[in-house]
């Protein structure tokens, strides 16, 4: 980012709609003498502001971000590396400081993540929901009629599937999937028979509430015993009775089980005695203290790596979500089921239960302080259906939707500037047109519906770029209201099924940070100077089904210093890694969450972000922030040390070292102070191999 451009373009915008500095400050919440700083080029906005400064400026975060109003094309000058010095000599080890008061502003876009419902990303990760299958999905068992993942209670019990309460928005879902939608039947034809459903392996904490739910329908006035057991109920933690009322209607019954020991093999067990049939509709329990149902502890994680923008649903999920479901309460949304051979949910049966809507969404966004960034479905929504949810993000209380969000308890509009047209049309994987003129004019029909109900939204548009046929049949059409383009990147990672080859296999997983560079400067060719490049997925392959490692988190920094360094010189204006929960950065297992080496190397580089770009290279960044600065130096080899120099301006130097000891799985960096050695000019550092170092005076 341009200092001097965005703060032209501030103070060019607030002089048209008629704010003096003060006026617009206080709309923001700040001084009138920060707006004073930004117009003069002195000081940046704050990650946290660029949005509202986008909205009370009716202008588009692309057009913010570049600083221009009408023209949002990159300057020559950005394209030559003129916005700071940027080397690509990765055996260098001196660092030379450049002192370029016009230097580039690293942008908080680029550290970015993605909150797609794939895999273990939010069942089993950030929802808190504990229970699998809680609402009944799938055929159910072998010649006994219970849901998979659930167990019979009752050796005369009579299971089957009956009508269901989940369901889907009837006017607005068109997918038309298989078996999303059951209820779990028990019907018990005997007198004092202990029947039901119970369920195995639950983590259970030491001292902790758990919220219970179920939602059901009884054919007789009967208790329902609830419990928290050992396994196969051996042992009794907590036990509530729930009475139940005969009713032919769904009604919903809580119940508060604490605990005081722990257990990893527990079980779930719902139960009754008496003659008759209970229709059960769904299923919840979770730790009562949680965040909207979703995990306190992995959101404290996702703070922990800097997210500052926030991609979601999806990625491919995008294709399989209808966000007019999400307008039901939780326990009623129905399942999704996925289209791709359960590649997106192979972890829960091939169905996302959708626990996390909308609202959900942008509360946990302002919790992390991250920008929401929405994936649209183009190829079951239809454009009207698209441009309602704009209006739901965005419109006030004179629109139907805006009207709506406020009934349902958030006045405000959320402001979400930040919208991707659809994800990775072009390979063939996602449902719709799939060619380029196809995808074009998909993409353009939803666009300019969204557009009339909120002006000055950012567009992503998408494809399998780099493609120099996408680029000019669908990006450069779409120029006009897609600013940016969308380009994933993953790397090969090492396999460790023949430790001899481990050297060759993680230094191709290295190397593979050109073939991102590569990538990213073949498509700036190819789209001309008109567009700018959202790398909004990118990660080491299949970072999912396997342990992480050390090499992840060497090739997660380098990935993060070319980045940095392109955004200046490539007009790279959003990057998203894929993804941060259960995937890469952060591993969630019931009893912990904790950052894997990718994670930490996340963690580590968002010190780089809102800083002066002093330095680009391979092997190192720099960056200055209210007179700080901060060198970020990685050592890639597989075997040897690496000693790096560097001229400071201050006397007092601290280095602290992020050891990469193994690079077999399960391997993270350990932290320890780094020596430094100094001279009269200069100080030098010795970084052990696969191994990071951060420097700051």
């Amino acid at each position: 980012m341009d200092m001097k451009k965005i703060g032209e373009l501030i103070a060019l915008q607030r002089k048209k709609l008629g704010y003096t500095q003060d006026e617009l400050g206080n709309i923001l919440n700040i001084s009138g003498k920060a707006v004073s700083q930004w117009e003069r080029g002195l000081s940046c906005p704050d990650a946290s502001l660029m949005n509202r400064i986008a909205v009370e400026l009716k202008i588009s975060i692309a057009q913010l971000l570049d600083g221009k109003a009408a023209d949002v094309a990159l300057s020559s000058n950005a394209l030559n590396g003129g916005a700071g010095p940027v080397s690509d000599c990765a055996e260098c080890g001196n660092i030379e400081i450049s002192q370029k008061e016009d230097g580039g502003i690293v942008s908080p876009y680029l550290f970015g993540n993605n909150l797609e419902h794939t895999r273990s990303s939010v069942c089993g990760g950030i929802s808190a929901q504990m229970l699998k299958n809680r609402k009944f999905v799938g055929k159910p068992s072998a010649m006994e009629g219970v849901a998979e993942g659930w167990y019979a209670i009752g050796e005369k019990t009579f299971f089957s599937f009956g009508e269901p309460y989940t369901r889907h928005d009837e006017k607005h879902y068109h997918m038309h999937r298989k078996l999303e939608c059951n209820a779990q039947t028990v019907s018990n034809f005997l007198f004092d028979e202990e029947c039901g459903i119970g369920q195995h392996e639950l983590y259970l904490s030491p001292d902790t509430v758990y919220e219970f739910a179920i939602v059901l329908k009884s054919t007789e006035e009967t208790d329902l015993a609830v419990s928290l057991t050992g396994r196969w109920g051996k042992r009794t933690y907590a036990k509530a009775v729930l009475h139940l009322q005969k009713s032919d209607q769904w009604k919903r019954y809580v119940a508060f089980l604490s605990t005081d020991c722990g257990d990893a093999d527990a079980d779930l067990r719902i139960t009754f005695a008496k003659r008759g049939c209970i229709h059960i509709g769904c299923v919840s329990l979770m730790n009562k203290d949680n965040f909207r149902g979703m995990r306190r502890d992995v959101i404290d994680a996702m703070k922990e790596i800097g997210i500052r923008v926030l991609r979601w649903p999806g990625g491919n999920f995008a294709g399989e979500y209808c966000w007019f479901d999400g307008l039901l309460p939780v326990d009623e949304r129905a399942p999704f089921e996925s289209c791709m051979a359960l590649e997106t949910q192979p972890h829960t049966l091939g169905y996302d239960f959708h626990e996390i809507n909308t609202d959900d969404f942008i509360a946990l966004c302002r919790e992390i302080d991250a920008e929401p960034y929405i994936t649209v479905n183009l190829a079951w929504n239809t454009p009207e259906e698209n441009a309602a949810w704009v209006e739901y993000c965005n419109g006030d209380l004179s629109t139907e939707y805006g009207r709506l969000r406020a009934e349902r308890g958030h006045p405000e509009p959320y402001n979400v500037m930040l919208w991707s047209l659809g994800n990775e049309f072009g390979y063939g994987h996602m449902e719709g047109d799939n060619s380029a003129n196809g995808y074009s004019h998909l993409a353009r029909e939803n666009g300019e519906k969204m557009l009339a109900v909120c002006p000055n939204l950012t567009f992503c548009s998408s494809g399998p770029y780099p493609s120099k046929e996408w680029a000019e049949y669908s990006a450069k059409p779409l120029s006009e209201i897609a600013h940016f383009v969308s380009l994933h990147h993953y790397s090969p990672s090492p396999k460790y099924d023949d430790l001899s080859t481990l050297k060759e296999e993680y230094e191709t997983c290295i190397e593979s940070v050109e073939w991102a560079r590569s990538n990213i400067r073949l498509l700036r060719k190819q789209l001309g100077n008109a567009l700018s490049i959202s790398l909004d997925e990118w990660n080491v392959w299949y970072g999912w089904y396997r342990p992480s490692c050390v090499a992840d988190g060497i090739w997660t920094a380098l990935m993060m210093h070319m980045i940095i360094g392109e955004a200046q010189t490539s007009g790279v204006g959003i990057a998203c890694q894929f993804e941060a929960v259960n995937e890469g950065a952060i591993a969630v297992t019931p009893p912990r969450v904790y950052l894997t080496a990718a994670g930490q190397a996340l963690a580590l580089m968002k010190k780089h972000m809102n800083g002066i770009l002093r330095f680009a290279g391979n092997f190192a960044v720099a960056t200055e922030k209210e007179g700080v600065v901060t060198i970020t130096v990685v050592n890639s080899s597989y075997d040897e040390s690496k000693n790096v120099t560097f001229s400071p301006k201050k006397s007092e130097v601290k280095a602290t070292l992020y050891e990469g000891k193994s690079l077999l799985p399960h391997s993270c960096f350990e932290v320890k102070e780094l020596p430094v050695r100094t001279d009269e000019k200069t100080c030098e550092i010795n970084i052990p191999p696969h191994s990071i170092a951060i420097i700051q005076y």
